[in-house]
């Protein structure tokens, strides 16, 4: 039975690229199911993923490797690596809809991952993870048990072997240090499309300012609050007669559906991360 492979890369961009992955490739086998590339004029840099099917029985790790002699004559940063469902740990703490969304894509199996854990700083939402059969592990945080919680956090990411972190409306900020170890692979959801209306009752804020789209932005996380690298946004247009409850209804559709696309994507290693950037293959 075929494996199937995904290579992930970006370099300066230059001649002779597209050949050197395509022969490399092929010295084992793999047949080449999907190849999406972005030429970004601006940096003058390439971004590339590659789907493949590698023969039955392939060393993976061994292509990995061996793929760097191509990696040092280009410059790339790459990952290459078989396709699996990648295991996730979801952070709530009171609001239900994503987490619910992300529930209900899992066990439908069109989420991309394998959902282990749930970690809170409440209980409100034990119920819903156990009844998807799902761990619920309760963190409280106060300002003085904050670095003690987070260390917790962190054991809990360990212990469950969680390679992404999707904060679904998790209403703690995560301190410079975590951010930093979780960088890369934690997503966060913002109430937003546009960095605006932060702190308490956004949607009321934006009724006040006569918005005419509500939306949310799900991103990397940074040390900066709902800065980091954008991976997918949703806007939805609203009405005169929509009120504050009307906007933050509409607002949770489409956190959730921002949220599991961002999940999703990275999942199956459609993001490549650039600095500030991203670059997604959809």
């Amino acid at each position: 039975m075929a494996i199937t492979c995904t290579l992930n890369l970006m370099c300066p961009n230059r001649s002779g690229i597209l050949r050197a992955v395509t022969g490399y490739l092929y010295e084992y086998g793999c047949d080449i199911g999907q190849h999406q590339q972005c030429d970004d004029t601006v940096t003058d840099w390439v971004f590339m993923r590659t789907q493949v099917s590698a023969p039955d029985g392939t060393d993976v790790e061994a292509m990995a490797e061996g793929f760097e002699r191509v990696a040092d004559e280009f410059g790339m940063t790459y990952s290459l690596g078989a396709d699996r469902n990648m295991r996730v740990l979801v952070m709530v703490s009171k609001l239900g809809h994503c987490l619910n969304d992300l529930i209900f894509r899992w066990r439908a199996g069109s989420l991309g991952a394998e959902l282990v854990a749930v970690v809170s700083n409440h209980e409100d939402l034990r119920p819903m993870a156990e009844a998807a059969g799902l761990p619920y592990i309760c963190i409280p945080v106060t300002p003085e048990n904050k670095p003690e919680a987070e260390a917790r956090l962190l054991e809990v990411i360990d212990d469950y072997d969680a390679e992404l972190v999707v904060l679904a409306r998790y209403m703690q900020i995560l301190s410079d240090e975590t951010s930093a170890t979780l960088s890369g692979r934690a997503i966060n959801i913002h109430h937003s499309f546009l960095p605006g209306f932060k702190g308490a009752k956004p949607y009321h804020q934006a009724y006040q300012r006569g918005v005419k789209m509500v939306g949310a932005t799900a991103h990397y996380i940074t040390s900066d609050l709902d800065e980091g690298p954008i991976i997918e946004q949703e806007v939805i247009r609203i009405d005169n007669n929509d009120d504050p409850h009307a906007l933050q209804m509409l607002g949770r559709d489409a956190e959730a559906l921002a949220l599991s696309r961002a999940v999703r994507w990275h999942c199956e290693r459609r993001v490549l991360l650039n600095g500030q950037r991203t670059v997604v293959f959809r």
